[in-house]
């Protein structure tokens, strides 16, 4: 991974509607990676508000991403990132020629017109991915 280690590091959650899963992402990561890490999420064609079942699935894990906004992809500077992660399957051509920070995936149902069964489902593989994204660069 680029960059001083002294600086956080810059992650950046992708989906397609920027509106459940890489918001929870972004939410879970903002809580438990506290200073080491500065992280965004944007959307491949965003909603225009944060979906209401993942926030109703997030206050039950004492995350609050009520307050968190949409962002179209084209909005976020893809190549300043350290670490970009896809949750929707799609990272093909996300990160643009000159991208020198790691790219990952993590495929999460979209929980979208689902029961909150399901939100609850991609909240919680999202906070095991997180955790573990976490713990792998708290030692660096």
């Amino acid at each position: 991974m680029k960059g001083d280690k002294t600086k956080p590091i810059k992650v950046l959650f992708v989906c397609i509607g920027n509106a459940a899963r890489s918001q929870m992402a972004e939410g879970f990561l903002r809580k438990l990676g506290g200073n080491r890490f500065q992280v965004t999420s944007a959307g491949l064609m965003p909603h225009w508000r944060v979906d209401p079942q993942a926030v109703v699935v997030m206050m039950g894990t004492g995350v609050d991403i009520s307050g968190q906004i949409p962002k179209r992809l084209e909005d976020v500077d893809v190549l300043d990132q350290d670490v970009v992660v896809t949750l929707c399957g799609v990272s093909n051509g996300i990160c643009p020629g000159g991208f020198s920070g790691e790219m990952r995936d993590w495929p999460v149902k979209d929980p979208h017109d689902h029961p909150i069964t399901v939100y609850r489902a991609a909240r919680d593989e999202i906070r095991q991915s997180v955790d573990e994204l976490v713990a792998e660069f708290s030692g660096k």
